[in-house]
């Protein structure tokens, strides 16, 4: 079935025996929710934690900063200074320590799509930038150590023996290490493995577990370095930008970070997105945040961003969208990128730190010719798609939207009377004023010539 086909009554349809069956508006995917099932117990592994050592305080991964060395060149970090955070670029090695880094932005040893990839294909060669970068760093001893101590232990990783790492001269090893400068996959990497003062070895890190200034900075200097990529490499189309937290969600360390990876296509669901929205250009306001507020599916609103239960996913998935006219994070004001934090760290904070989860960023591609809102899904990872799914592409998803609410909601209410997330509307609290997305302009037009257009606050709505 084509995205552009599905129509709103299909999106989310409860059946005489309580079977709730749903379509995603944007990708057609079909789900279907059994009764009794959105009630049991989630599926999650929570294992005993065992007593950490003290002697091994930030020594936990290769993400840790007892270990800056094991991880290639940082590109920047974001310090905690007594006027507040400061972002050092291209720090050398020798420097590391000097500073307590609350991110820092590295690049990833293994890229998905590698710095190979652009030379070759592209003619992509290192800025005057990175190169400045690479020929500095390489100056000191401290930093040619690491250097060619990370592209042999990558090697090694890669299945190569002691004798051929050892064969391969050293102006080539630093040729390999061009991808540490100029190359176009990046992490930004959160400080703490645990939380401060944790005993145990469960009690992880998330971004939940930051305060709602941390995460705002963690969401920033990530968009900073969105932009950076763009910026850099002519030849890159999109940044997919995304979070694996905890390993059944694809984590390769239980340490809390981004992944940025740039590609040379917008990717196939910003191309059926693109469609659809030349088709509708406020399909987003209509299938996704006027849909949620008319099934009382919205739990989380301020000024900036509006989040719900999503509809038509695989597993339990919390939207959380813009507000903004501007179609892309970089170019959001700071109290616009504050008000999507809040948002999506109050989502963090409510589901807990024991829920593996992905969190997708989706955003207008540089070279899309209509504007889509920057919108952020974070999917539950709790499920595996077994042979009923892979047979009929009819997805068992267990917490249908409303239960996804119902859980949500409560914890949301406690954490806003503790002072733990930002102030925020919840649930009933919310306004949900149709068209609330002014990335459409024809909204924007009709809402700033229409006096009468908002409907009554949602204060004022107290029989929702």
């Amino acid at each position: 079935m084509l995205p552009e086909l599905i129509p709103d009554s299909n999106y989310l349809l409860r059946m005489e025996d309580g079977t709730i069956k749903q379509v995603n508006p944007f990708t057609g995917t079909e789900v279907w929710t059994v009764p009794g099932r959105a009630n049991r117990p989630l599926n999650i592994e929570k294992r005993e934690g065992k007593p950490l050592d003290p002697d091994k305080a930030d020594d936990h991964c290769a993400f840790c900063a007892a270990r800056y060395l094991q991880t290639p060149p940082e590109k920047a970090r974001l310090v905690k200074t007594p006027d507040g955070y400061e972002t050092l670029r291209h720090l050398k090695a020798d420097a590391f320590t000097d500073t307590v880094a609350e991110f820092r932005r590295v690049p990833n040893m293994f890229e998905i799509v590698s710095y190979e990839y652009w030379e070759k294909n592209f003619g992509y060669n290192l800025s005057e930038s990175a190169q400045s970068h690479k020929h500095g760093y390489l100056s000191t001893d401290a930093g040619r150590r690491h250097v060619l101590s990370v592209v042999e232990q990558k090697l090694a990783l890669s299945g190569h023996g002691t004798g051929a790492i050892k064969a391969i001269s050293v102006e080539d090893k630093l040729r390999m290490a061009n991808g540490f400068f100029g190359g176009g996959h990046e992490l930004i990497l959160a400080r703490r493995h645990y939380v401060d003062g944790a005993e145990y070895d469960n009690q992880f890190a998330s971004s939940g577990t930051m305060t709602p200034e941390e995460h705002y900075q963690y969401i920033h200097f990530t968009i900073d370095a969105v932009r950076d990529i763009y910026v850099t490499n002519r030849y890159v189309r999109y940044v997919a930008v995304f979070q694996n937290w905890l390993r059944p969600a694809g984590a390769s360390f239980d340490h809390l970070h981004k992944q940025l990876v740039a590609i040379d296509e917008r990717g196939v669901q910003n191309e059926v997105e693109t469609r659809l929205a030349r088709s509708n250009p406020n399909v987003y306001n209509e299938a996704a945040v006027n849909f949620a507020c008319y099934r009382n599916l919205v739990f989380a609103e301020n000024d900036h961003a509006i989040a719900f239960a999503g509809y038509g996913h695989r597993v339990p998935t919390l939207e959380v969208f813009s507000k903004s006219e501007r179609s892309q994070p970089w170019n959001h004001s700071a109290e616009e990128l504050r008000g999507m934090s809040d948002i999506i760290h109050a989502c963090h904070a409510a589901m807990g730190p024991d829920i593996p989860c992905n969190e997708e960023w989706y955003y207008k591609p540089p070279d899309a010719d209509v504007p889509m809102p920057w919108r952020v899904l974070i999917k539950w990872r709790i499920s595996t798609a077994a042979g009923f799914e892979g047979g009929t592409k009819i997805y068992v998803n267990t917490i249908d939207p409303e239960s996804l609410r119902d859980r949500m909601v409560p914890k949301l209410f406690e954490l806003k009377n503790s002072g733990q997330i930002a102030p925020m509307k919840i649930a009933f609290e919310c306004d949900c004023v149709p068209n609330c997305l002014k990335y459409n302009p024809a909204v924007r037009n009709q809402m700033a010539t229409d006096p009468e257009f908002p409907p009554l606050s949602g204060d004022a709505r107290t029989d929702r």
